[in-house]
């Protein structure tokens, strides 16, 4: 039990070293996580057979926190509440910083495909509910609110407490941008262009093997 333990320990520092060492560089050696995480290679080798495999973990890892966070906000009775919930949670989890990052650089599994096209159908049901309490503007749609995700994901400064204090003030412009003005849900301007088509964002993914699914994907 004590090894167990241990071994448990050593692979919650490497990963989270591993988040560090690639939201910096997404082409870093892996070595480079090692000394991060203040292990031998051969430790790190142990759990992962190469940079791939621990690339493949950090985002599968990321991909049920999202779809953990959507299941969450899903049994919130009002619509419009469930999405600001998500969002807000999702951006304090910090998924996207990662995924975004990390796109295209490692197979997929049938596992993470099948998890990634869930994750889509879960925040188009939210979008959908949302759009139904006639709070979330016509216009906007569930690609929309992917782009809002790499939005936030992209601030990052020194002192992560600024961070997510600034991922979350714009967040709530994105939010009151996403808002119908009125009780029939109409928006006072019209939106430019069309939202994103699914392939406009899923194009990263082609190294992985990830489908289109449904808009929104993590």
């Amino acid at each position: 039990m004590g090894r167990e333990r241990e071994a448990e320990r050593n692979d919650g520092v490497i990963l989270a070293a591993a988040r560090d060492v690639f939201i910096e560089d997404p082409k870093a050696p892996i070595a480079a996580v090692a000394e991060r995480a203040g292990v031998g290679i051969s430790a790190l080798y142990r759990r992962y057979r190469n940079k791939e495999g621990l690339l493949r973990t950090l985002c599968h890892d990321g991909l049920r926190t999202f779809i953990a966070e959507a299941e969450r906000a899903g049994a919130i009775e009002d619509g419009w509440a469930a999405l600001e919930s998500f969002l807000h949670n999702v951006v304090d989890a910090d998924v996207h910083s990662l995924t975004v990052h990390l796109a295209g650089t490692f197979t997929s599994t049938p596992e993470m495909i099948a998890d990634a096209v869930r994750s889509g159908t879960l925040v188009h049901e939210l979008v959908t509910r949302a759009h139904d309490t006639k709070q979330m503007r016509p216009d906007a749609g569930t690609t929309d609110i992917a782009l809002v995700l790499e939005g936030c994901s992209a601030i990052r400064l020194p002192d992560p407490e600024r961070t997510r204090q600034l991922r979350r003030r714009y967040l709530a412009l994105n939010l009151d941008g996403l808002r119908a003005t009125d009780t029939a849900g109409a928006a006072t301007r019209t939106l430019p262009g069309p939202p994103a088509a699914p392939g406009e964002l899923n194009w990263r993914w082609a190294g992985s093997r990830q489908p289109a699914g449904r808009d929104g994907d993590a």
